[in-house]
């Protein structure tokens, strides 16, 4: 079991950040595209490869979200129409998310089998979460998915602030 630490800068416009493990060094990059049509996160290796992309599609009536492991496409994070709250659906191949994700406190299994473990730790400066890999081979995937979620949530906040009732 591996656990990594996700701690976002506060006010960063880039969208850069980094995944640390428990000896705080640098396990992945995160960068965001600035001012991009798509808006991507490119999330790096600690040799600066990139290994996973997420991608929100544009020209699309409700926010859709991709993320490619390796080149492969492994989860659409999509919105889905409702009239009351933000409601989004996961679909990825024998991958699925259990808990409160909106909270960042849930649960990743592949075929039924947990993988990861995603906790918000509380009382930091900007969002910080726990991440335990159970499984390293699913390392990369379970940090695109949280990462991509995060992404979904930063979209839905900036839509619903822009909003506004004359």
């Amino acid at each position: 079991m591996r656990e990594l630490y996700i701690k976002q800068k506060v006010f960063s416009l880039s969208g850069k950040f980094t995944v640390k493990d428990g000896e705080e060094k640098d396990r992945y990059y995160v960068e965001g595209s600035f001012m991009k049509v798509p808006k991507t996160f490119s999330i790096l290796n600690a040799s600066r490869d990139e290994v996973a992309l997420i991608t929100k599609k544009v020209f699309s009536f409700l926010p859709k979200f991709y993320v490619e492991v390796n080149g492969q496409d492994v989860v659409t994070i999509k919105k889905e129409f409702s009239f009351l709250k933000a409601r989004y659906t996961i679909d990825a191949a024998g991958i699925e998310v259990r808990g409160n994700w909106w909270d960042m406190n849930f649960q990743v299994l592949q075929h039924g089998q947990v993988v990861g473990e995603v906790d918000k730790k509380w009382f930091s400066w900007g969002d910080s979460y726990r991440v335990q890999v159970l499984d390293e081979a699913m390392e990369t995937i379970v940090i695109a998915l949280v990462i991509a979620i995060d992404c979904v949530k930063a979209d839905e906040s900036s839509s619903s602030s822009s909003v506004s009732f004359d």
